[in-house]
């Protein structure tokens, strides 16, 4: 889950990488490097912590290369240490390589080159591939890698200099993602096209087991055995400047309140009135086929897990579809049962969460058809779907995913409701009120950010809490995972979501005045169970946040504070429920103080199993 960013032109490469860095940083932070070919060496500076003492350290020894790569860490073999950061050297310190990923046969390799006498410096997996491409390396790097990548098994995107041929970056790619910038007189490579947005808006997008070999002027594109590939160039559809914070005090918080305009993005040129069929170019599904139907399986991991419990509950309820959604890293352990005519959906923000690939490639084996719910374009996950319906949030650089969860959602909702529509399962006019609906979210939402002030003041209530309940029933279910999710990353407080049925089944035990409860008690089916529910809480001295509709008095009743949302039918309320839970959590976590766009421990792509 680490980030790599590699540069080779006419600029000082630690410029370039560490900008390149800084739009990578959600994927680990726990140390950073950077290996730069200057004076017919390879200089290697590398810091334990965030990105801020890497570029600290640079200042106080500037380096004047202008091929480098960089690297920024989220552990996985070895503890947080400078000898365990990347870049990670060969023994004479002549090749450097930075990697993200896992090498499943490390200690095989290790052995193995101990024996040949090489000797280890960390505790790493990436530390063998440095010595194996020494090992094979007889003056043509490109050669030397491609025999060292040969006896690698897992996963990797890797980017490898040498002080031999310090006009050429060799990089290749194996189940973590991968692109190669390209630029007029200089050529990057990175984790993410987002990190060499600032100087590029082409890219190659490098699929599994392809290398590239880049100069100041040539990218090369080839296989493991040298063949030449051809890709078309990737064109970045977002500016330049999408990734900055423009005047927010964080990420998360721009990015919750970018969620108006993303979600008409996301509507856009798919639903146009409420009284015209959805539209879902890149779906790749005839009607006879959404007809024919036996059976759905969601698949995720973390928010997106919490976005295909909601999109199981309306196909289950709108398209009479039997559904299911697994948590991606536990579908292979049940081998699934594969029906004939059975639909996977699978949700991802990056389109490279590694579990949610595995289990993607299980349902793919088993015969199942699979579409993919995904921001990220031409990703793995994309690439690999027979359809991929794109979210259309744009970058989202906050660890704590929001207007991407809230997207995942409009667009479940869509195919839902689309889904519905072809198989003829709900009434019209039903389906009418909810394009209406969806049609009517984006200024819900914006409304629903106008109040933040409100929200604002109940954190002040309850940001010294040291545990919190979120209960609700239905379809919003899932908020209530989420909204515990939100919480508990990013503010640190103990939170945990139930099905408020459930609550009699344990939890309860565990209210008392220092706990408050966020309780879903939107206007719909459950409505009167969760006024039950609530009564429950506060009978037992639990003070109470609800979440309910405009002008519900009952409610004002019940709770010790109301987070109000926009009156909506209730199959779209977990959207709408989403933007105060989202602005709770953050408010809570600023007043503590937190690293609220890197909280610790968490990456935002995870791409390691």
């Amino acid at each position: 889950m680490c980030g790599i960013v590699g540069y080779i032109g006419d600029r000082p490469a630690t410029e370039v990488c560490v900008a390149g860095l800084r739009r990578l940083e959600y994927r680990g932070y726990d140390s950073a490097g950077i290996a730069v070919a200057e004076n017919g060496g390879l200089e290697i500076v590398k810091v334990v912590g965030k990105l801020d003492g890497l570029a600290e350290a640079l200042a106080e020894n500037p380096l004047s290369g202008t091929m480098g790569i960089g690297h920024t860490r989220w552990a996985t073999h070895g503890k947080p240490s400078e000898v365990n950061s990347h870049p990670h050297t060969s023994m004479d310190g002549r090749i450097a390589v930075v990697h993200n990923g896992i090498i499943e046969n490390y200690a095989d390799l290790r052995d193995s080159l101990q024996e040949e006498g090489y000797e280890f410096a960390s505790e790493t997996d990436t530390e063998v591939i440095a010595h194996l491409v020494d090992k094979y390396y007889k003056g043509d790097l490109a050669a030397a890698f491609r025999r060292a990548v040969k006896d690698l098994e897992g996963a990797f995107a890797l980017g490898i200099v040498c002080a031999d041929d310090p006009d050429q970056m060799v990089a290749a790619r194996r189940f973590s993602p991968l692109v190669v910038g390209i630029g007029d007189g200089e050529n990057f490579i990175a984790s993410d096209m987002g990190a060499v947005r600032e100087w590029t808006d082409r890219v190659y997008v490098i699929d599994d087991d392809e290398m590239a070999v880049l100069t100041r002027h040539d990218i090369v594109l080839t296989d493991l055995d040298g063949n030449p590939i051809e890709h078309e160039p990737y064109q970045i559809p977002w500016p330049a400047d999408a990734a900055e914070k423009g005047g927010h005090k964080h990420f998360m918080h721009k990015e919750i309140h970018e969620q108006p305009s993303a979600m008409r993005e996301c509507l856009l040129g798919r639903l146009t009135d409420a009284d015209s069929p959805i539209k879902l170019d890149g779906l790749n599904m005839t009607e006879d086929e959404i007809r024919g139907l036996r059976k759905i399986v969601f698949t995720a991991c973390g928010t997106a897990y919490h976005a295909g419990l909601v999109g199981r509950f309306l196909m289950e309820k709108l398209a009479r579809v039997p559904a299911e959604c697994d948590l991606a890293a536990e579908l292979r352990a049940r081998d699934p049962v594969v029906l004939e005519d059975t639909l996977a959906i699978v949700v991802s923000q990056s389109g490279e969460t590694a579990d949610t690939l595995v289990a993607l490639r299980e349902l793919k084996d088993k015969g199942a058809k699979v579409v993919s719910v995904v921001n990220t374009v031409d990703s793995s996950i994309a690439r690999e779907s027979d359809g991929v319906v794109y979210i259309q949030a744009g970058p989202e650089i906050g660890v704590a995913s929001t207007k991407a969860y809230t997207l995942q959602l409009l667009t479940l909702t869509m195919m839902a409701t689309h889904f519905a529509a072809v198989r003829g399962t709900a009434n019209e006019e039903d389906l009418r009120d909810l394009r209406a609906s969806m049609l009517g979210v984006p200024e819900q939402t914006q409304e629903l950010i106008d109040r933040e002030d409100d929200i604002r003041e109940v954190a002040s209530k309850y940001y010294e809490a040291p545990d919190a309940f979120y209960l609700a029933r239905g379809v919003n279910v899932p908020s209530a995972l989420e909204g515990a999710l939100k919480l508990k990353e990013i503010s640190y407080i103990h939170a945990e979501g139930y099905s408020a049925g459930e609550m009699k089944h344990g939890p309860i035990a565990l209210i008392e005045p220092n706990l408050f409860t966020v309780a879903i008690a939107v206007e719909g089916e459950v409505y009167e169970k969760m006024i039950g529910n609530i009564q429950e809480v506060k009978a037992r001295s639990g003070p109470v946040v609800a979440v309910a509709m405009d002008g519900d008095a009952e409610i004002t009743r019940q709770a010790d504070d109301v987070l109000w949302i926009p009156e909506c039918p209730e199959l779209i309320s977990p959207i709408t429920a989403a933007i105060p839970l989202q602005l709770l959590a953050y408010h809570i976590s600023d007043m503590l103080g937190r690293e609220i766009d890197q909280p610790r421990n968490l990456a935002k792509t995870v791409t390691v199993e």
